[in-house]
């Protein structure tokens, strides 16, 4: 058994193959029921279909009709949730700066339903051509349309898919063009917690192009949201911050089971506020540390973009499962490398089982207390250090300064 686990044989393609279909079957079967069950909006579970994509196209309905700094209003946007869905289906707020009412007045155009869809269709697309670029490999497209979570994503009508295809896509724009990858840098900004460690990135790659057109698509968006919806949206932004901190992040009204970082595990713990933003700054500095040197010491590309890809995850205090669509990619990159070099032992078990986690995170997180997500994501972490690693530091030592590209 443990011989298996190490040498990770186990994983044959056709077991791969069937895993994942089952698991693409269960997810359609879901998703077909639910929307059958549903009429229109609201579920047979009275939830909006797509639970929280049901903010999205409710700040979006309030950008048409002119106020688009209702949304940042809690007691408006709540109000107008019960008018469009249901008095006792939840209330969920509205979080994202100015930048992403433009999405969401664009797909709040279109009747719910349908306008659901295409927001998880164009978005499943944009990770799925992503992920294949990464990995142009037999069953890629298979397992990536598989990972479990994409359907948490499309459970709760999220935008993991947006944030992973951005940054995927960016990190393989950026030896070759690099402006277009600081242009899907920025608008990665529409999510902000996830950025802290890209400059740390490319300031020690020295990719200054890519930095200047990030800045430039930042301040392009923030001049045109004010003078598009006024400054009063990002002064509601602002003040929501607030919210947002201490409701939802210190005092994890989501549920401390949803929320995969080390900050929700220290607080689900019994731990304090101060102790949660200490051990958390601990992994953010980690892992910024971590970054720094692969991009600076100029390892293999694939390994740098899938620290990157993890540390976005492990840096912040606030992401949910939803968001380890960001490991999709990650996963992808290291596997490429994988194939190419060889994989050590244990790495074709530990890789499997951080593939599944999300299906798993949080349900054994809230009977058993145990920081599932949250333990795989640094075991994952540690695992693309070790591999990059002995390497680097010969390279690092005769350095010829020529990068490894991507793969096309």
């Amino acid at each position: 058994m443990l011989g298996h686990l190490r040498t990770g044989d186990w994983l044959t393609r056709e077991r791969v193959r069937m895993i994942s279909v089952t698991l693409l079957t269960f997810y359609v079967l879901l998703m077909v029921f639910l929307f059958a069950t549903s009429n229109g909006r609201v579920d047979r579970f009275d939830r909006p279909l797509g639970t929280d994509y049901s903010q999205v196209w409710t700040a979006g309905r309030f950008v048409l009709e002119g106020h688009p700094e209702e949304p940042f209003d809690n007691v408006a946007h709540q109000r107008r949730q019960q008018d469009y869905f249901s008095p006792t289906s939840g209330f969920f707020h509205w979080g994202y700066p100015p930048y992403f009412l433009v999405v969401a007045a664009v797909f709040a155009l279109l009747p719910y339903a349908l306008s659901l869809l295409l927001w998880q269709a164009s978005t499943l697309l944009l990770y799925l051509v992503a992920v294949r670029r990464i990995a142009p490999i037999q069953d890629c497209l298979l397992v990536a349309a598989a990972f479990p979570a994409v359907f948490v994503n499309i459970g709760h009508g999220h935008n993991g898919f947006l944030s992973a295809g951005l940054m995927a896509l960016a990190l393989l724009a950026l030896e070759r063009r690099p402006v277009v990858a600081g242009i899907l840098f920025g608008l990665l900004a529409y999510k902000p917690q996830f950025g802290l460690l890209i400059p740390i990135a490319l300031l020690a790659g020295g990719y200054w192009r890519a930095i200047v057109a990030a800045g430039a698509t930042i301040v392009a968006m923030t001049l045109g949201t004010a003078w598009a919806f006024g400054w009063e949206t990002w002064r509601g932004f602002f003040d929501m911050m607030h919210f947002s901190r201490v409701v939802i992040s210190e005092q994890g009204a989501t549920g401390w089971y949803k929320i995969q970082t080390v900050f929700s595990a220290v607080r689900m713990w019994g731990g304090s506020i101060p102790l949660a933003y200490g051990v958390q700054a601990v992994s953010t500095l980690g892992c910024a540390a971590m970054v720094a040197w692969m991009w600076f010491a100029r390892v293999d590309q694939r390994l740098a973009a899938a620290a990157l890809m993890t540390g976005a995850l492990l840096s912040t205090p606030y992401a949910l499962d939803y968001d380890m669509m960001l490991l999709g990619p990650a996963l992808a990159f290291f596997i490429a490398h994988g194939l190419e070099t060889g994989f050590a032992p244990w790495e074709k078990s530990i890789l499997a089982v951080v593939w599944a986690t999300p299906l798993l995170a949080r349900d054994l997180t809230m009977t058993t207390f145990i920081p599932v997500g949250q333990i795989a994501m640094i075991v994952f972490m540690a695992m693309i250090f070790r591999r990059t690693w002995p390497n680097a530091r010969q390279d690092l030592v005769a350095t010829t300064g020529a990068l490894p590209s991507m793969p096309r």
